[in-house]
């Protein structure tokens, strides 16, 4: 902390507390993350540790930059770049939601962040609204990944408590162990359902009460999830609730656009292998229609230069920004880093080659070596019988 200056606390939690500080050589604003005692407590050294490995895992303009981790006095920091207002803080200036325009741009922005976990086989399983930081030129930062996972091989589980329980997926809700990336496109259906409307879409006040908002929506769950939901010990004495009159997203938000409507609910589908993935939303054509998309792009893309270029704490980090100038630069250092590897192999190639003529040699005396102590032996066990 030598190099910090405390200027307030931000928030606390169940596992720590998050400090606005500032970078005393640089003058930089960032947030670091003072995690509880992190040697002794085993929950909260793994959820510490998790987040440390999925931030340097995953590098991406759309996600929050972990700048730096340290230890002091059995405690772990991590020091993050500084984004002040959130997905949430949009809610409370939009009660009634926001135009679908301004929307359109966060979301976008998520789904990018989201996709990126997903391709390099990392599953968020918290996306939410206080999750999504906004910075002051609009770009999209997902934070958070203290419960992140990577994806597990097939007959593998999770664990299935993740996910604040309004954007929690059905299959998570009714205890489904075997889950995958569907979980966070749930969540980003409800989330975007929110955006619009100003309302969260299902605020359930238990997981029994959840299923009953998610089923009068869209009607009765599918047969494997009612299946685990009976065998789940949680829910012993409880029986799963039968959707009689479903009220439809149609006709509860008539307001919203047609496409707005339907990009929700592609996300929102009760089965998780109907549900579309991030890559497949991106091309949905609420983004797609008049090139939106290579405009967007191009105006975020000087909004990211220009936080890179005030933020010298973030210059060292490798992020590409969506096909800039910055991008081609790393691609350069890669290709140059790709060469030297060659060589490298090249050279470890020629000396492995040179190493195994020498080893072949050396195997071939041994042989010869062992060969003759035979024979000896032999000689020296018939001279015994003979005498």
């Amino acid at each position: 902390m030598e190099k910090y200056e405390n200027v307030g606390v931000l928030g606390e939690g169940s596992y720590g507390m998050v400090m606005k500080c500032r970078h005393k050589e640089t003058k930089q604003v960032v947030a670091i993350k003072k995690f509880l005692e992190t040697e002794d407590d085993k929950v909260v050294r793994k959820i510490a540790l998790r987040e440390v490995k999925m931030l340097k895992q995953v590098r991406h303009e759309n996600l929050i930059n972990l700048l730096e981790v340290f230890r002091r006095k059995r405690r772990l920091y991590l020091v993050f770049e500084f984004v002040d207002h959130t997905a949430l803080d949009e809610l409370e200036r939009f009660p009634n939601g926001a135009e679908e325009s301004y929307v359109k741009k966060i979301m976008w922005q998520v789904l990018k962040g989201v996709e990126f976990c997903h391709l390099h086989n990392v599953i968020h399983r918290d996306v939410k609204p206080e999750n999504i930081l906004i910075s002051k030129r609009g770009v999209v930062k997902l934070c958070d990944f203290g419960f992140a996972r990577t994806i597990a091989p097939p007959g593998e589980v999770y664990t299935d408590y993740v996910a604040t329980r309004w954007y929690r997926a059905p299959e998570l809700l009714v205890g489904d162990t075997c889950y995958g990336r569907a979980v966070d496109v749930w969540a980003i259906g409800c989330m975007f359902s929110e955006m619009l409307t100003g309302e969260p879409l299902f605020p359930g006040e238990s997981d029994i009460d959840q299923l009953h908002l998610i089923m009068k929506c869209f009607g009765n769950l599918i047969g494997h999830h009612r299946e685990i939901f009976r065998r789940n010990p949680l829910f012993i004495g409880m029986r799963l609730p039968e959707a009689r009159e479903v009220e439809s997203l149609d006709r509860r938000y008539h307001q919203l656009s047609h496409s707005s409507m339907d990009i929700v609910k592609w996300a929102l589908r009760l089965d998780p292998s109907d549900r579309p993935s991030c890559s497949q939303l991106l091309r949905h054509e609420l983004f797609t229609r008049n090139g939106w998309i290579p405009k967007f792009t191009a105006e975020l893309r000087v909004n990211i230069e220009k936080e890179f270029a005030e933020n010298p704490l973030l210059n060292n980090l490798g992020i590409a920004i969506y096909g800039s100038v910055h991008e081609a630069k790393l691609r350069e250092i890669a290709e140059k880093k790709a060469h030297q590897e060659v060589a490298q192999v090249h050279s470890g190639v020629k000396s492995t080659l040179e190493s195994k003529a020498l080893d072949t040699d050396s195997r071939v005396r041994r042989k010869e070596k062992k060969k003759r102590a035979k024979k000896y032996a032999w000689f020296l066990w018939t001279l015994t019988i003979v005498v």
